[in-house]
């Protein structure tokens, strides 16, 4: 298979990690024949300190033009830590999505044996726990009409019926193809859009008999993702709560640089980790590799090279049994390992296996 990927480093550890997925990737293509052409854009504080725009028009069209982007991280402190600021890296990120219509963003949430004492939950509760939530990305407050002056501001929350049935379709499928088993998630008891969002989805539910579907307030399933992880299958829901629930879920794992994501819809995919730019660990080789490459594997099944995906997921599985892990999931007394060796290590066993 040809194919073209943008590639987009981004700011802080992005350029790091990216590193280690695009070895990861070359050493697939290799062993399975595969051709890969890359092309890579700026985005996010280095865009804007380069031309002061965090997704420059140059970027979009490399993006449109790829059969896939594979994303690192934005996000910089000198932006953070200035309110004033009217242009931030996160605005290239929601550029990004909106321009290429990536609706629906895909994070798996899995917990790893060796890994469980890692997780700031008993190991009895997340042992087992494997669940996707599926997050509408493209609406909502996020993107609603906006107002801030001295005394007031407002942020409003959106949602068209076209927009909600999209999203919803892809929490059914998905729920088809695993445990047949989705909760929507909402505030329908206090918010218009939310009695919409649920409204919508029992309207749907006839047409997929085999999928068993609850409806969860997101205050009780923020509570629920701590208490019973193992509850869950497939999870949808919209933009903000989406946001923070993902961000909750991917704790369960022990550490967030271990979990990739997907974003699709309308145009070109996007891979990435779901952790962030981690400025402070910038050039310090400590960052975690592992969620950029399994990002790759994510890409590769995308394109149905299942095989190839399955060997990237046997070769971080191979790297943890052998503790060949950066430092914050180190075992005690455990050898050093940087982003790199890590890379290199996962590199060297896909190309012996």
């Amino acid at each position: 298979m040809k194919l073209r990927i943008a590639v987009l480093p981004g700011d802080g550890i992005g350029p790091e990690i990216m590193r280690q997925g695009v070895a990861v990737m070359d050493a697939i293509a290799a062993k399975f024949g595969h051709q890969v052409e890359y092309h890579e854009a700026i985005c996010g504080a280095h865009a804007i300190d380069l031309v002061g725009d965090p997704f420059p028009d140059d970027t979009f069209q490399i993006c449109m033009e790829a059969d896939a982007v594979l994303f690192a991280a934005v996000g910089d402190p000198k932006y953070d830590n200035d309110p004033t600021s009217k242009v931030r890296p996160e605005q290239g990120l929601l550029a990004m999505r909106k321009k290429l219509g990536l609706f629906a963003n895909i994070r798996p949430i899995q917990t790893f044996k060796c890994l469980l004492h890692k997780s700031p939950l008993r190991a009895e509760l997340v042992d087992g726990a494997d669940f996707v939530c599926i997050r509408e990305l493209t609406g909502g407050m996020y993107f609603g009409e906006k107002y801030q002056d001295n005394d007031k501001a407002y942020d409003t929350n959106v949602y068209t019926r076209p927009e909600i049935e999209r999203i919803l379709k892809v929490g059914f499928e998905y729920a088809r193809r695993r445990h047949h088993h989705l909760t929507v998630v909402d505030k329908a008891n206090i918010l218009a859009s939310s009695r919409l969002w649920r409204q919508i989805a029992k309207e749907m539910e006839p047409a997929y008999p085999d999928v068993t579907v609850d409806y969860m307030f997101v205050d009780n399933a923020s509570m629920r993702m701590i208490a019973e992880p193992t509850f869950f299958d497939v999870i949808v829901t919209e933009n903000t709560f989406g946001d923070i629930l993902t961000d909750e879920g991917s704790c369960i794992s022990g550490s967030m640089g271990l979990l990739p994501s997907a974003s699709t819809g309308e145009h070109t995919p996007l891979f990435e980790p779901v952790h962030g730019s981690w400025p402070q660990a910038t050039g310090k080789n400590i960052a975690n590799p592992l969620a950029q490459i399994l990002s790759v594997a994510m890409m590769l099944e995308h394109f149905g090279l299942n095989e190839e995906g399955a060997l990237v997921r046997k070769a971080v599985d191979a790297s943890l049994d052998a503790n060949v892990r950066t430092p914050e999931i180190q075992v005690e007394n455990g050898p050093l390992y940087g982003t790199k060796e890590v890379g290199e290590w996962i590199v060297q066993w896909i190309g012996q296996n």
